[in-house]
């Protein structure tokens, strides 16, 4: 693929197109679980790295901090997350799943698991690997020049 600028435009629409449309159809998915895509974003969040601070959830949903905070006090209210200060510095607050939290999360995961074959459903898995490598890669290279850390996949 050339990489004039009009090629790079169009490549950059398709990627907000495809997330636009995906979020579109999850939302479908989760709605009979009485589940919003926030809550069930920060409830994979957590069940990939349990226990981090507010602070960092907000950015990695790109979401205010009183946005988080409010997200979270009605998911602490439904008995999905509980916050804890930190051991070591008691003004951070860590966020963890509760084991009701870890039970949800299961039952979300298979109308989500249903909905993600139904979307890849045409793509080779050979196609499903390159996508997912160069995502990656366009994913590293805009941490880098957003000066975020690259710690994640």
């Amino acid at each position: 693929m050339s990489k004039d600028f009009a090629t790079a435009v169009r490549f950059g629409f398709l990627i907000h197109d495809v997330s636009r449309l995906r979020r579109i159809v999850i939302d479908r998915a989760l709605k009979p679980v009485g589940i919003t895509r926030s809550q069930w974003w920060v409830l994979s969040f957590l069940g990939r790295r349990d226990g981090m601070t507010q602070t960092a959830l907000a950015t990695d949903l790109d979401l205010t901090k009183v946005a988080i905070g409010g997200l979270l006090d009605r998911m602490e209210t439904a008995g999905f997350v509980e916050r804890r200060a930190d051991q070591r510095d008691g003004r951070i607050r860590r966020v963890y799943l509760t084991p009701a939290g870890n039970r949800f999360l299961a039952t979300i995961r298979v109308n989500i698991e249903h909905a993600e074959q139904e979307i890849l459903a045409d793509v080779s898995e050979a196609d499903l690997e390159t996508t997912a490598r160069t995502m990656r890669t366009i994913k590293k290279t805009l941490r880098s020049i957003a000066g975020a850390d690259d710690t994640e996949d």
